[in-house]
């Protein structure tokens, strides 16, 4: 693989990973949305639809890793790190590009949702209860400084409890179970070949999901938190509130250790 074709195969898997998963996230928040509200089944399927997409439209140009956990367990494994910063430099582009595409599909429902007045409470900037759709306005406040926005969650993760060893605990195993998933297919020549590995780790993804996702938002990928994240600082948004750059590191940090550590394991057992 030529060094454009990972660049843009990566490019590519990415921003539609990002395009859809996000866009599930977004049809699930916005409330003039069909599939508003629609639950976090429909979350954890779209993410691992998602996934798969990308995984497809990308597999024959850079071997679809979507993502830099993804490429520094590959890395660590393989010895081979000459094509890492293209990798990374892929994903993070198609990462921003996806957003950017989430943000274009839903442009009119961001307005919407952004200008109610139970989400934004006049001309204030809502706190988490705000977007609770049967949230009394008394119990409306200001957010903090590094709170996140009404619609971060469309881009970006944030946990439900703040409490960086425990977040950054649960992005380690997570990410941990999928670069595990990821090597041990890469030991079935098989699987590679017909392509059923795609399947399997859009599987896994749904699983680690409904498994794990529930205390930060199953992030697992630092591309795909990071880049939507920058979007959404960068948008034009009205109301928006806070990118929450306080805890933008944990889900870097957080998938990267696990991904190492998931090598490291893979190395002493094969």
């Amino acid at each position: 693989m030529s060094s454009s074709d990972i660049f843009f195969g990566e490019l590519l898997g990415t921003a539609v990973l990002i395009l859809l998963g996000c866009g599930v996230v977004a049809g699930n928040v916005l409330r003039k949305s069909k599939s508003f509200d629609a639950g976090w089944l429909a979350i954890t399927f779209g993410w691992g639809i998602g996934v798969l997409s990308g995984f497809y439209v990308s597999t024959q140009l850079s071997g679809a890793h979507l993502n830099p956990a993804v490429t520094l367990g590959i890395a660590i494994d393989s010895g081979e790190w000459n094509d890492v910063p293209t990798y990374v430099a892929g994903q993070l582009v198609g990462a921003m590009l996806g957003a950017t595409l989430v943000w274009l599909a839903y442009y009119g429902h961001f307005l919407a949702h952004l200008e109610h007045r139970e989400v934004v409470g006049g001309s204030r900037t809502p706190g988490p209860k705000a977007f609770d759709a049967g949230a009394d306005r008394e119990e409306r406040r200001e957010p903090t400084r590094d709170e996140p926005g009404p619609v971060l969650g469309v881009f970006a993760t944030a946990p439900e409890i703040r409490n960086s060893v425990q977040n950054v605990a649960t992005e380690i195993i997570g990410t941990a179970v999928l670069v595990l998933l990821v090597l041990g297919i890469g030991l079935n020549d098989g699987l590679t070949v017909s392509g059923t590995g795609g399947l399997m780790v859009a599987l896994v993804v749904v699983g680690i999901g409904l498994s794990l996702g529930g205390p930060t938002g199953y992030a697992i990928n630092p591309a795909r938190d990071l880049g939507p994240r920058l979007v959404h600082a960068l948008l034009p948004l009205p109301n928006k509130g806070s990118s929450d750059w306080g805890y933008a590191w944990v889900p870097i940090v957080g998938p990267l250790v696990g991904a190492a550590l998931a090598a490291g394991i893979h190395g002493l057992l094969f």
